[in-house]
């Protein structure tokens, strides 16, 4: 089920946030505490309350990860790894994807992964992105530089 953020999410959330092995391939270092999950999912609910572009995923009611925009045209997502190869990502991209471009003027969406993220990529590539260009030390985390490999999706005609 996919729907908007709720301050009861926050548990889950942090959970996954906090991980080290789910944030292995994230923008950002393991949450340190449930204060920056809070931030970020205070973040989500005021996005949601102006466009309803970033949804929750859920499974039996409780979340289970996250899917849409991020930032600007950029999509992304986000899975509790207990989860992973179970389909829930491309179940929900074949909802979000229809649903964002008719929610946003945007001629194209893009998407940042780190290059070692295959699950990832081929996700992308199976709802028809297309690897753009790679570039070197994108993201400084913890002290260390990651890559990044740029994907985009034009809007369907």
């Amino acid at each position: 089920m996919l729907r908007g953020p709720k301050e009861h999410d926050l548990d889950a959330m942090h959970r996954v946030y906090s991980d080290p092995y789910a944030m292995r391939y994230w923008a950002t270092l393991p949450h340190p505490d449930r204060a920056t999950t809070k931030e970020l999912l205070d973040r989500r609910i005021a996005h949601w309350a102006q466009q309803q572009t970033n949804f929750q995923i859920t499974l039996d009611g409780a979340w289970i990860g996250n899917v849409g925009l991020f930032t600007g045209h950029e999509i992304g997502f986000m899975l509790d790894p207990a989860h992973h190869r179970k389909g829930y990502v491309s179940e929900a991209l074949a909802v979000v994807l229809p649903a964002v471009f008719a929610r946003t003027g945007h001629p194209r969406l893009m998407a940042d992964i780190d290059p070692r993220n295959a699950a990832s990529a081929a996700t992308l590539r199976k709802f028809g992105f297309r690897e753009t260009h790679r570039a070197k030390n994108t993201y400084l985390i913890g002290g260390v530089w990651f890559d990044s490999a740029y994907f985009a999706l034009d809007r369907p005609t």
